[in-house]
């Protein structure tokens, strides 16, 4: 054994467990391991879980927001203008630099796999699929980070983006994404579908769109979405982000939506903190919370996970990478607080968000990759609360990371 860690909690067990790690994997889980190692830690109680997951982020355009111009409008279509300004001018030096804030914060956090989106158009070109792949070579021993090859302008909209989606993909990009509900008609937005499903096939790539991100309940393409995944027979291989449009349908329809996404196996990443912020916005009150139907997804058995997003750019102002902050948000937003919902919220940017990203040997039980964190407390719901990043974060069964906390009370 190369490390035996002694005395923590694993969600679902009772009573506390050793961890025993040997080359880069965990070896053994259970109580009292008669493992023994030259490093020994003791968790002291200390919940053990695997790492947390980003399924959805766009590190591209990272902490733009300190020196982009004012999103006067305080709308998506503005922040999409303001980020033109800085595509075509993107270096990939640049991307790296900025991308690489975020991973590293990320990793301090507890993040160690990461789905980022790259813009794919016409404005910026592939300079962005450029500067993440480089990012995805940079922080290879750290993270685990897939690429996606966006038309953030959409495809038929932007003239000249399906080519350059084809040369994303063999630039390096890991996943084809899309915005079909970007397009102008709703025959568009199912071309878009078909096109990108024609790109995956090509490549044998996983798919990752962002499906009717908007209030209007007219945007329907997350139907077809399903409907396609179910022809295509791509089951378990397919993301869509936001759905937005899907709270607005009336309830009868949305059934039938959610069925079918369940039917085809399709990952639903909600993401609070954004949802919050651009969803509603020109509402009276009451105003919408933004997200999709969070519950009745997760009612229906489908497989819902949640990402940041943004970090600090024309879309977010905020923004820590800090997947522990997006599970809290999603707590709220979503109503979920009661304790098995907790404990849901926890699974989102955990198990469930690994599902979506496919990966291997992800998680905390023999044979798993030696990749887990150690929170300065015994449960989810403690970890929740308190919003620390994780005492130790273990990577490969080596220390990557750790954080301590102290404070001082005068009274």
């Amino acid at each position: 054994m190369d490390l035996v860690i002694r005395h923590c909690r694993v969600r679902g067990e009772p009573g506390l467990r050793d961890i025993a790690l040997a080359d880069g994997r965990i070896a053994a889980v259970g109580p009292a391991l008669p493992e023994r190692a030259p490093q020994e830690l003791d968790a002291a109680g200390r919940l053990a879980t695997p790492p947390l997951v980003n399924p959805h982020v766009h590190l591209d355009k990272a902490l733009l927001g300190e020196v982009m111009r004012p999103n006067a409008s305080q709308t998506l279509e503005e922040a999409i203008a303001i980020t033109w300004d800085f595509k075509r001018a993107y270096t990939e030096d640049d991307i790296v630099r900025r991308a690489g804030a975020v991973v590293e914060m990320a990793v301090a956090q507890g993040t160690l796999a990461i789905r980022a989106f790259a813009d794919v158009d016409t404005v910026g070109g592939l300079v962005p699929v450029r500067g993440l792949v480089a990012t995805r070579t940079r922080y290879r021993h750290v993270v685990r980070m897939q690429v996606v090859a966006f038309p953030q302008e959409g495809i038929l909209r932007d003239p000249g983006t399906e080519r350059l989606l084809r040369e994303a993909m063999t630039l390096g990009a890991d996943v084809v994404g899309g915005l079909p509900w970007y397009e102008m008609t709703d025959g568009d937005a199912r071309e878009h579908i078909d096109t990108v499903f024609a790109i995956a096939r090509e490549h044998d790539a996983d798919i990752h769109m962002l499906v009717d991100d908007t209030d209007d309940p007219n945007s329907r393409s997350l139907e077809y979405l399903a409907v396609k995944t179910l022809r295509e027979g791509y089951a378990g291989r397919v993301s869509a982000s936001h759905c937005g449009a899907l709270a607005a349908y009336n309830d009868v329809y949305a059934g039938k939506v959610i069925g079918l996404v369940r039917q085809a196996g399709i990952s639903i990443v909600s993401n609070p903190h954004i949802s919050l912020v651009l969803a509603g916005r020109r509402d009276r009150e009451p105003v919408r919370r933004g997200i999709t139907r969070v519950k009745e997804l997760v009612r229906a058995g489908v497989n819902v996970a949640s990402g940041q997003d943004d970090v600090n750019d024309p879309y977010y102002p905020f923004g820590r990478a800090s997947q522990l902050e997006v599970a809290l948000f999603m707590a709220h937003t979503a109503h979920q607080t009661y304790p098995d919902e907790i404990e849901a919220v926890f699974d989102m940017v955990t198990v469930n968000a690994a599902r979506a990203l496919r990966l291997p040997g992800y998680g905390l039980a023999a044979g798993s990759d030696g990749d887990l964190l150690l929170w300065d407390a015994a449960t989810v719901k403690e970890a929740l609360t308190k919003q620390l990043p994780p005492a130790h974060v273990i990577k490969g069964g080596k220390t990557l990371a750790r954080t301590s906390v102290r404070s001082e009370l005068f009274l």
